[in-house]
């Protein structure tokens, strides 16, 4: 970050993982290097037309290998295009809920689409001073365990820079704890702005209006929360902390193993997390979400509208005991149609979901708002920021894998009497930068953000994903859609479970 009066500006990140040389992996240049080897064998053993026929063979593995297209390289988009093909083909993009088909074995169990068919929700023992019961999420598919919290925060729209650059610092804080225990993974947090349903604001209406009160003045109080609910929009956070069971096992035994040993060993790492929320961060409320709250979570990331009816039903208990909550085996959609290449249809509503590529220039904080504000009226916007701290000895080796290579790029270029650019120099400043903070104690963190809209099926998805590029455009950041991966992305971003991307990336 940047040490100038004035808001701070963040900055100091680099690709995830940079070319070895000239942009490209060890490994592409070894596919590139052994689909030319018959080419130059066809030339030392002086089989001219051979040589000439393997030629564009050679050149077409080389496109598909080294050219990037929309951040995956062509013979990526290739295989991709082929599973998803196959798999539609198949039917293996049907998918309809137990609930709606009247199978449902087990209402408690979790019955999800795509890559959160893997969920399992386990009700943990007792936390905190109101002894309530945290449900704990494994992911069979990933083997990992999570757990999700419900934020509460004033936000930064009205503090000032001192108070802003005082969150960051307490942000960095939680990751950098994070990345020194080891234990945590991934820690995603995902804002949500949807429209106002009124739902609260009904409910306090029902209980505190009078009888004897005229006529006139209930009408015109009906008019105005009408008008309010309308125009109005409500935020939603939710923090998901992921560990792997490869992280945990250990202290799970020593713990008493199972369900509850994992349970225990997360409730130390969601005590350190809540800390450090409530203080640096400038939380007012830290919320460890149940399996009926965690329930509504989920079933509102798919549907929207529901969340009035949840929200009722949730204060109606709280007078009458009788009053059910959710199952988890209801959270998920009735119905999911095959994904489209570029949006992703769940029961009554489809979403478009993009990546945001951090920009070179870096960014202040609060620069993404404008990707959080709907343009009409029943929009929805979401946004899930995935932070993965990253250990100190893969950390150590990481960047001083990026010192070698701008090191042998600038030598080279030296050599080869090639003048070095601005951009050249910002990204070794960067190299020296980062290893110089790794040294001094800093984490480092690997970050991803993705981006979503969901609208109702009759309005046009298009129109809205292009919006939303807009929107992210506007932020001075860069809209990448994820295309032909539109079921998983909308699961990153809207599902606050804590499932990211596919663990493979390439070099860009």
């Amino acid at each position: 970050m940047s040490g100038q009066a004035g808001p701070i500006r963040y900055g100091s990140w680099s690709k995830d993982k940079p070319g070895w040389f000239g942009g490209l992996s060890a490994k592409a240049w070894t596919a590139v290097g052994l689909g030319g080897l018959p080419v130059l064998l066809a030339v030392g053993a002086h089989q001219w037309l051979l040589a000439l026929g393997l030629i564009p063979v050679w050149a077409v593995l080389i496109v598909l290998v080294a050219v990037p297209v929309r951040g995956r390289s062509a013979l990526r988009w290739t295989l991709d295009w082929a599973y998803r093909t196959g798999g539609t083909a198949i039917g293996w993009t049907d998918w309809q809920s137990h609930a709606a088909a009247g199978t449902a074995a087990n209402l408690h169990d979790a019955d999800l689409p795509g890559v959160l068919s893997g969920i399992q929700t386990h009700d943990g023992p007792p936390f905190g001073p109101l002894l309530v019961r945290p449900v704990i999420v494994s992911d069979a598919r990933e083997r990992t365990w999570a757990v999700v919290a419900r934020l509460t925060h004033p936000g930064i729209g009205l503090t000032e820079a001192p108070a802003r650059a005082r969150m960051g610092t307490g942000l960095a804080e939680l990751l950098e704890g994070a990345a020194t225990t080891e234990l945590v993974s991934v820690v995603a947090l995902q804002i949500r702005t949807l429209p106002d349903d009124g739902a609260e604001r009904l409910s306090w209406q029902r209980a505190h209006l009078r009888q004897d009160s005229p006529a006139l003045a209930r009408m015109a109080t009906a008019e105005l929360a009408a008008m309010m609910s309308q125009a109005g929009v409500r935020h939603e956070a939710f923090l998901t902390v992921v560990v792997p069971e490869r992280r945990i096992v250990r202290q799970a035994k020593e713990a008493g193993g199972g369900v509850d040993g994992r349970a225990r060993v997360l409730q130390g790492v969601m005590s350190e997390v809540e800390a450090r929320l409530v203080g640096p961060v400038g939380c007012t409320s830290v919320t460890w979400l149940d399996s009926s709250s965690l329930a509504a979570a989920i079933r509102t990331g798919f549907a929207p509208d529901d969340r009035a009816a949840l929200t009722t039903a949730e204060l109606d208990r709280g007078i009458d005991p009788k009053v059910g909550a959710l199952p988890m085996a209801a959270a998920g959609p009735t119905t999911a149609l095959p994904p489209a290449r570029r949006h992703y249809a769940h029961d009554a509503w489809h979403s478009a979901t993009c990546t945001v590529l951090l920009p070179d220039k870096g960014a202040v904080m609060g620069a993404l708002a404008p990707v959080l504000a709907p343009t009409a009226a029943g929009e929805r916007r979401c946004a899930t920021v995935f932070f993965e701290p990253i250990s100190s000895a893969k950390a150590d080796r990481m960047v001083g894998n990026e010192s070698m290579s701008s090191e042998l790029a600038t030598e080279m270029r030296r050599r080869g009497g090639f003048k070095e650019r601005a951009a050249h120099r910002r990204d070794s400043a960067r190299v020296e930068g980062r290893d110089t903070r790794l040294s001094e104690g800093s984490a480092l963190v690997r970050v991803g953000l993705a981006v979503s809209v969901t609208v109702p099926d009759t309005w046009s998805i298009t129109d809205y994903g292009r919006r939303l590029e807009a929107s992210v455009t506007a932020s001075g950041f860069k809209p990448l859609r994820l295309d032909l991966a539109q079921d998983s992305a909308f699961a990153a971003a809207c599902i606050p479970l804590g499932i990211g991307l596919p663990r493979r990336r390439g070099v860009q």
